[in-house]
């Protein structure tokens, strides 16, 4: 049964102006190992990464009803699989199984969460 689902949009401009003008945020958005993942990309590739998984973060937070600021962006992660696909590795949702997907396009990145109990 679905619990809930959630869709986010990020432009990737504002992304590339918080990676330029404000680093510090960046470690609050990512884990510890997102951001492991997120060092070792090029330029436009951390831009993609940052707004995929900010996206991917408010996403969860509106599938499982409560908006981000009633949970914390580091209490979501989300890894790549084996095979490079993105899975919620971390969530505060411990009911059932997560699913998400992640695209983008040269000025937009887009999540959706899927929860189910």
């Amino acid at each position: 049964m679905i619990y809930g689902t959630g869709l986010d949009v990020v432009e990737l401009g504002r992304i590339k102006n918080i990676i330029h003008e404000k680093p510090k945020l960046i470690k609050r958005i990512l884990t510890e190992k997102e951001y492991q993942l997120f060092s070792q990309l090029s330029a436009k590739r951390q831009i993609e990464f940052l707004g995929g998984r900010f996206a991917c973060k408010e996403a969860f937070a509106k599938a499982w009803g409560t908006g981000i600021g009633k949970i914390s962006l580091q209490e979501i992660e989300v890894l790549p699989n084996s095979a490079g696909a993105p899975v919620v590795t971390a969530s505060p949702f411990t009911e059932g199984a997560v699913f998400v997907s992640i695209t983008h396009t040269d000025e937009l990145a887009l999540a959706q969460i899927v929860l189910e109990t």
